[in-house]
């Protein structure tokens, strides 16, 4: 394939009070090998030298790990393929003289700081609200040494692998966090080191999260539909049953 001429409309906002809108730029002589990420870079490589501000926007790791390159691409969070993180997603993936429409999570919660970059910072607030285990669970070979059922080992992994990007929360149509909470609870409740506190960290996790101002979950599942990592909604069962249990039951 020829290197391809594209039309990106992005949105650009100074900061957080100032009001955003919606620009065209072209970009000439992108290569179908280059991830969506490096194409953006080519972007903020002609706004240089045009003596123009680049446009915002986070990334890190450029792996597929970090979750900082969140953005909506074509109305949908990190684009189209599944499973894939805004970095991961390649350039081949488009036609020449494709319009991309590109844009930053819209959720109340996550304020745009600048352009496509938001303020994530109300997930710190919900891991720091009971995501850990504070007991002494003994050294790296007494925990080895805990017998734990594969199949519940296995559940916990899907659940940590959870990147923390906010996809869940930009597709959902009340932004909610119910997938990345119920990950970061499910992860410590499958497994015997998070059962000392597992009744309060269930409470002040889902607590900090309403308080966030995040909405509900209704069911429509867009958060799994659009999760990078793919992790299930079963997960937020999971972590409703826990919340009952630690405000209602005495177990």
């Amino acid at each position: 394939m020829a290197d391809m001429t594209l039309t990106l409309k992005i949105w650009r906002q100074k900061d957080r009070k100032s009001p955003g809108q919606f620009v065209a730029y072209t970009v000439e002589n992108v290569s179908e090998h280059m991830s969506f990420l490096e194409m953006m870079d080519v972007l903020n490589e002609q706004l240089i030298k045009k003596g123009e501000d680049v446009d915002e926007y986070d990334n890190d790791c450029r792996e597929g790990i970090c979750g900082m390159c969140s953005r909506v691409i074509n109305g949908r969070p990190h684009g189209q393929e599944h499973g894939t993180a805004t970095c991961q997603l390649h350039m081949r993936k488009f036609n020449d003289g494709d319009i991309i429409v590109i844009e930053p999570w819209r959720a109340a919660a996550f304020p745009v700081l600048k352009d496509l970059s938001v303020d994530r910072s109300a997930f710190d607030r919900i891991i720091e609200a009971g995501g850990y285990t504070s007991i002494n669970a003994g050294g790296a070979p007494d925990a080895n040494a805990i017998p734990i059922p594969k199949a519940a080992a296995d559940e916990a992994m899907d659940a940590a692998s959870c990147i923390g990007c906010g996809a869940c929360v930009a597709a959902c149509p009340n932004a909610s966090a119910s997938l990345f909470t119920a990950a970061k609870i499910s992860q410590f409740a499958l497994l015997p080191q998070g059962q000392v506190e597992r009744k309060r960290r269930a409470a002040a996790m889902v607590a900090q999260m309403d308080k966030e101002g995040f909405g509900d979950c209704s069911n429509h599942a867009e958060c799994e539909a659009v999760c990078p990592k793919q992790i299930s909604i079963t997960h937020i069962a999971r972590m409703k049953r826990e919340y009952f249990k630690a405000l209602v039951l005495d177990e």
